[in-house]
Formats: C-alpha cells, sequence, structure tokens
C-alpha cells in the first residue's frame, strides 16, 4: 500500500475453484486471483493493527481468567459436594460465602488429605480471582483511553452492554464499517441455518459461525432486556459518556429490545430461542452505534 499497489489479503476458503481442477501451480494460481480480483469476486479480510491486536490479546486473557475462575470453583464446590456439605445461605461465590468456606465448610472435612485438596482448590479459586480482576482493571484503563474510547462509550447507551463487554466487541469487530445491520448478525453466527428448494423453506438451529467470543457476549447482553426497561443510575451515567445521538439511539434500541421480549413471551416462544432472536437484533443495534459520527 505504501508504494501504491492495490494489496488485498484474501480468505483462502472464499476463494471460489472450479471442483474438477487438479492442477494447482504457482501461476495458475496467480491467474486465477488476478481473474477473481479484476470481477471484485475476492472476499478480504481486515487485517487488525498493532494496537489492535494488543487489545485482542488483552481481551482473550480475560476470557481465559473467566473460563479458569469457573473451573476451579466448580472443583471446589464438587469436592464439598462429594462429602455432602451443601452452602444455603444465599448467592455463591460472595463475601458471606467465602467467609463460610473458611469457617464453615473447612472444619467439617475430617480428612488430613481432603483439607489439603480443599487448600489447593481454594488456592486456585483466590489466585484466578485475582488475575481475573487484575485484567479487569486493565482493559478498563484501556476502554477509558484508547482509539475504542468513543465506540465503547457508544455501544454502552444499549442495556447489558457494560465496559468491559463494549471493549471486547470493539477489539474484535474491529472495522464495524466492513457490515451493516444485517450482516452483522451473520458475521457472528446468530442467523439461522436454512435448507430451502422451490416453495419449500425450512429453517434450523444458528449457523454459529464467526467470533465465538463475540457470540456469547451478544447472548449474554440480550438476557438483560427480557427485565421491563428502567433508566438507572447505571445507564445514566453510561449515557453521561456518550454524545447525545448515541443516547437517544441508545434509548429506543432498549425500548425496541425489549418489547421483542414481551412479544416472544406472549407468542410462548422458548426463553433460550427467544434471547439468541433478541441477540440477533442486538448486534445490528450495535453496528449502528459504532458506525454513528460523534
Amino acid at each position: 500500500m505504501a508504494v501504491g499497489v492495490r494489496c488485498e489479503v484474501a480468505a483462502p476458503s472464499k476463494v471460489q475453484r472450479p471442483s474438477g481442477d487438479r492442477v494447482k501451480t504457482d501461476a495458475k494460481d496467480a491467474v486465477h486471483l488476478a481473474r477473481l480480483l479484476r470481477m471484485d469476486e475476492i472476499t478480504p479480510v481486515a487485517v487488525p493493527s498493532v494496537d489492535q491486536e494488543a487489545a485482542r490479546d488483552l481481551v482473550r486473557a480475560r476470557e481465559d481468567a473467566r473460563g479458569d475462575l469457573m473451573r476451579t470453583r466448580h472443583r471446589l464446590s464438587k469436592l464439598l459436594l462429594r462429602h455432602g456439605i451443601v452452602y444455603s445461605g444465599g448467592a455463591a461465590w460472595t463475601g458471606r460465602h467465602d467467609a463460610w468456606l473458611r469457617t464453615s465448610a473447612l472444619p467439617q472435612l475430617t480428612s488430613a488429605a481432603t483439607r489439603l485438596t480443599f487448600d489447593s482448590d481454594y488456592e486456585a479459586v483466590r489466585g484466578t480471582l485475582a488475575r481475573r480482576d487484575r485484567l479487569d482493571a486493565h482493559i478498563t484503563q484501556l476502554a477509558a483511553d484508547s482509539e475504542f474510547t468513543p465506540v465503547v462509550h457508544r455501544l454502552g447507551c444499549l442495556r447489558g452492554i457494560s465496559t468491559l463487554t463494549g471493549f471486547a466487541l470493539a477489539v474484535e469487530i474491529g472495522d464495524w464499517h466492513r457490515f451493516t445491520g444485517n450482516t452483522i448478525g451473520s458475521f457472528v453466527g446468530l442467523v439461522p441455518s436454512e435448507h430451502s428448494s422451490g416453495q419449500s423453506r425450512s429453517q434450523g438451529s444458528i449457523t454459529k459461525t464467526g467470533n465465538t467470543h463475540v457470540r456469547r457476549l451478544l447472548v449474554e447482553a440480550a438476557w438483560h432486556h427480557r427485565a421491563r426497561y428502567r433508566i438507572g443510575k447505571t445507564m445514566r451515567d453510561r449515557w453521561d459518556q456518550a454524545p447525545a445521538g448515541a443516547r437517544a439511539r441508545g434509548d429506543v434500541g432498549n425500548r425496541r429490545l425489549h418489547a421483542r421480549w414481551v412479544n416472544f413471551l406472549e407468542r410462548r416462544k422458548k426463553p433460550t430461542i427467544a434471547n439468541v432472536a433478541v441477540a440477533r437484533e442486538l448486534a445490528g443495534w450495535c453496528w449502528s452505534l459504532a458506525v454513528m459520527d460523534d
């Protein structure tokens, strides 16, 4: 690009090739690619910048820490469950639950070997939790002062899109302008698969193609739109960081997505299926906010 030569990075899986062509040489490949490029039939790949790739590594490290924390907590809780020790004091993995683990659950373990196992699992939980919190702090700091900050603030106008979620969406998607409100859903695999012929149309489960991390974030964020829409302090604080146009569009999107939830529930749709449909529409609202001008 610096010398004035057009350069595009193509997706090999998207390059069309005749099924009967079994002779592959560099010369034939070059001619084939030149013809596809002339006909604009090459699907380019968005190449992330160095800063964007570094931010992705940080976000994915946080995702790994989240998974590790879930597994270490499961190991500890299942160890206690095998010995008939069950916590019934409210929500798990809170401050009260942590105190119960140290003062009530541990004394009930009579074997020295089991106590050592408990100490090992408990130490793993605390260490993984500290690692996740450190990553959260770094992501929050980077989201407040980086090239992704305007997009993060605009995405935060939607319910379920916190600073961590908004930053992850911003760095994983990268260039939002290569999509539209309709194509963003297929990019993250939230559109239904389809097998249609003639007048018959058969749709199946979602394709689950594309970025798995982005799809999970959107599905989790969509659950927040099920509850009645109220503008609380958290939402107002996020709106204060975004431009007026983004605030207005975020409010319209929140009302629309909640109305979609209500409609699905009135039609007695399964909540999991309804949530995926809301997540697909949420992806479109995220796109509309991301491509807005400040």
